[in-house]
């Protein structure tokens, strides 16, 4: 059987184990776009290239102690900004809830307490349960910072199993002191759902001869799989629950290949298997801002942006070859641009070739800007291209200062070395 593995209200968690003066009250983690990172001032700067997830940022801020993390969250005129990326159940009892403004979350509880988002804690916990599982787990997959699947098949027979992860997630939270909640089913698309309803630190175990029970009154948007726009489409086809979708196959199946292959993981007909590791496929950072008319400016910060995406593309050892740059405007307006390129990676190369395709993409000049989105992806070692042998030399003495300067940020951090246009 697949066993999934979650962290329950992760951040709350992780940040009781450093302040027990937490536990038992309504507590929330806030998050906010670090526009700081525009500052020329800016420092502290920190990536993470190892896990992802929900409110997991590449790029953030390195955690600072404070008396009140209210005024992590506060703007220049002393207005509370941002959202929440998760609370405690002591809070949820209020209403309040992930991705609610923490604005209307204090108006539900006043009592709450917001702290700061604190990643570097997170990555190293998350680390701290993978090592645990790997070792009394044969095949472990981190899916996300706070997720992991597991297959214990040939290892516990499955009428132990119940015992097994009921033993498992009392050592984690004796050892680790994190409390998680652990699913368990024939695939890994049933142990998660089975993990829903497990929490908070509990444990649950559908068998094949339970699936039916289980599954049938469950709503569709509860599965894994099932977005806002599939959600609609089954309701306005009379599909409310997994049991309705089960029952509906020739209607589901007709959509198209997802849909087929969405029936079937519902139907426990479809798994896949435990991957211990993932190659990461794309890598990008974006940044919301108040908005913005300053073109000056929105070039400012593509260069600022293009200079912490580097940093993590040469960290990655990936040579990227699709680009892309996206702007979005007030009046939910947006553009976007972008190209192919196969050639060595250099940081100056990059810094240029952002700032093209920003020009390109800006095509609404008399509105305000208020995100800035670059990604790349297709690296060489997945996408097989070659690389173009034209200006090579020059390349390879350009690569030497890229690396040069990739070693001093490791060093000293991403803020270290700057380029005179961010200054501006």
């Amino acid at each position: 059987m697949k066993i999934h593995i979650d962290i329950d209200c992760f951040f709350v968690s992780a940040a009781r184990i450093i302040d027990s003066s937490l536990e038992n009250k309504p507590v929330a983690i806030g998050g906010r776009s670090d526009t700081q990172i525009f500052d020329s001032t800016a420092k502290n700067q920190s990536v993470n290239l190892e896990n992802s997830g929900s409110f997991v940022p590449t790029f953030f801020k390195s955690y600072e102690e404070s008396d009140d993390d209210r005024d992590s969250f506060k703007d220049a005129d002393g207005r509370i900004r941002g959202i929440l990326t998760t609370s405690s159940y002591e809070a949820r009892a209020y209403g309040v809830k992930t991705a609610m403004s923490i604005k209307e979350a204090l108006v539900l509880c006043p009592k709450l307490i917001i702290k700061a988002p604190n990643m570097s804690l997170y990555q190293k916990l998350s680390h701290e349960l993978h090592e645990f599982l790997q070792s009394r787990i044969p095949l472990i997959e981190q899916a996300s910072i706070d997720e992991f699947y597991g297959d214990l098949s040939g290892w516990i027979s499955d009428e132990d199993i119940p015992q097994f992860i009921d033993s498992l997630r009392h050592k984690i939270k004796k050892e680790l002191k994190l409390p998680v909640s652990i699913g368990a089913a024939n695939t890994r698309y049933i142990a998660k759902l089975a993990t829903t309803y497990a929490k908070p630190f509990g444990c649950k175990t559908i068998y094949p001869h339970d699936e039916n029970r289980f599954i049938n009154p469950i709503k569709v948007d509860s599965f894994a799989g099932i977005g806002r726009s599939m959600s609609e489409r089954l309701k306005s086809a009379q599909i409310h629950t997994l049991g309705d979708l089960k029952a509906r196959r020739g209607t589901v199946e007709s959509w198209g290949p997802y849909a087929k292959e969405l029936y079937k993981r519902v139907n426990g007909e479809s798994d896949a298997p435990i991957q211990t590791s993932h190659k990461r496929k794309s890598i990008g950072i974006s940044r919301t801002f108040d908005p913005l008319y300053d073109r000056a400016e929105l070039r400012r910060r593509v260069h600022v942006l293009a200079r912490h995406l580097s940093f993590a593309i040469l960290k990655l050892e990936v040579i990227p070859t699709v680009f892309h740059l996206s702007i979005s405007y007030e009046m939910n307006q947006k553009s976007h641009k972008n190209i192919s390129l196969c050639e060595i990676f250099t940081e100056k190369k990059f810094d240029s070739l952002c700032l093209v395709l920003f020009n390109e993409a800006d095509n609404q000049r008399r509105l305000h800007a208020i995100r800035l989105s670059i990604n790349c992806s297709s690296f060489t070692r997945d996408s097989k291209k070659e690389l173009s042998l034209i200006g090579f030399a020059e390349e390879q003495k350009m690569k030497k200062l890229t690396d040069f300067s990739q070693n001093l940020r490791e060093k000293y951090g991403i803020d270290t070395l700057k380029w005179g246009s961010e200054l501006c």
